[in-house]
């Protein structure tokens, strides 16, 4: 018994009404991992349980078609389309993309040689199966290197699997004469594996030093983990595996919580500038309590004059201290910039030189030898106000001075 594939115009024509059963699967949604088919139409009363030799088998996108006969696989489908049942047939196995595995996994659950008696069509989702919901019961144990200390915390979100070996996944995880199963139906053993790889996982994150505070923006990372601990084994025993990882929240227990605010304020008030402000700002906090005081202003400012003289040295102490370091901080930060290269200092021009008439060859104002004057070089004025580049006034005829 197995099947072979139908031409489509030969099922959609006039030549449908000839064929015994039409099978789909019933109720095929996002979250449903497994579904019975279902007959659409028939030409008689038909038999419960019984596919008709003849009979139609449609497989949509994103699915696995498998034959049943007496509880045993027959045949199967990895590949959309119209497929017509021929009980004089051998299988067929359309295995599509899923290569050679598939037939591994067809050899151990094949049918036996029994006369057909009870024959059915089951359809198996491989698309993503995305929204499985998950949260952590109890803190899960972390030690961050940055805090130096062992936290808790708490993750919640989803996580998606996609079936891999679907005949694997029909033999070990779907009920016997199961109809519909959705994922929620069988996820109580798998959650409780999926958590122990998820705090696996995590464990393995504070191993390799992320912070407990970057935990929540490593999705990505932790659906890698999570594949290293659990995909293996869900494979090799159940034909699935974990696609992705979303965490919608981490939280913290209680001591959590309070020694990260306390690692965190330590941190910043060992900045002196910050310090320093503190200070300033409590003094500001004290001067505004005391002018409402109850008692009038002048006892407030008084009560705060007392404390002032009593606090006053460490309150001066502390400044003293906060300037200092922060000279110190200066100074270190000035040290550790990179020294700027300097301008080179401007070189002297060097002095043009002139031939004089007597024709020595000079660089000062007069000539070394007979002692004329070195000529002007450039634009003069005359007297007469006209400006001259020669040796004579344009206008009036005058030397140049």
């Amino acid at each position: 018994m197995g099947i072979i594939r139908a031409a489509i115009q030969t099922v959609t024509g006039s030549l449908s009404d000839q064929w015994q059963e039409i099978v789909e699967p019933e109720g095929m949604g996002e979250q449903t991992v497994f579904t019975k088919g279902v007959v659409k139409k028939s030409g008689g009363k038909g038999t419960k349980d019984v596919i008709s030799n003849g009979s139609v088998i449609h497989v949509y996108d994103n699915q696995f078609m498998i034959l049943v006969d007496g509880g045993k696989i027959v045949d199967y489908t990895a590949e959309p389309g119209y497929f017509i049942v021929d009980n004089s047939s051998s299988p067929s196995l359309f295995n599509g993309e899923w290569g050679e595995s598939l037939k591994e996994a067809f050899n151990r659950f094949k049918f036996g040689g029994a006369t057909p008696m009870s024959q059915q069509v089951f359809y198996i989702n491989t698309q993503e199966i995305k929204g499985i919901k998950f949260g952590t019961r109890n803190p899960i144990n972390y030690f961050d290197n940055f805090y130096n200390a062992e936290l808790f915390l708490r993750a919640h979100g989803t996580y998606s699997i996609r079936i891999t070996n679907p005949l694997l996944f029909y033999a070990e995880a779907i009920p016997r004469n199961a109809v519909r199963v959705q994922i929620d139906d069988i996820n109580s053993q798998y959650l409780a594996e999926f958590l122990e790889a998820l705090q696996t996982s995590i464990n393995q994150m504070s191993a390799d030093g992320v912070r407990i505070s970057y935990v929540a923006s490593k999705s990505t990372e932790l659906s890698r983990y999570m594949a290293s601990t659990l995909d293996e084994s869900w494979k090799n025993l159940r034909g699935m595996e974990i696609v992705s990882v979303a965490l919608a929240s981490i939280s913290y227990d209680e001591e959590s919580q309070k020694l990260i605010n306390m690692r965190n304020q330590g941190a910043m008030m060992s900045d002196p500038t910050i310090r320093e402000g503190y200070m300033q700002s409590a003094i500001a906090r004290g001067l505004e309590a005391a002018g409402s005081n109850a008692n009038g202003a002048a006892a407030g400012y008084m009560g705060m004059g007392f404390g002032m003289q009593a606090a006053g040295s460490m309150m001066g102490n502390a400044s003293a201290v906060n300037l200092q370091q922060m000279q110190m901080n200066q100074a270190a930060a000035a040290q550790a910039a990179p020294a700027q290269p300097q301008a080179p200092a401007p070189q002297p021009k060097a002095a043009q030189s002139w031939t004089c008439g007597c024709g020595a060859v000079n660089t000062g104002k007069f000539c070394q030898e007979c002692g004329s004057a070195r000529p002007q070089i450039g634009p003069w004025t005359c007297s007469c106000g006209t400006v001259n580049t020669g040796k004579f006034c344009a206008e009036c005829g005058k030397p140049r001075a």
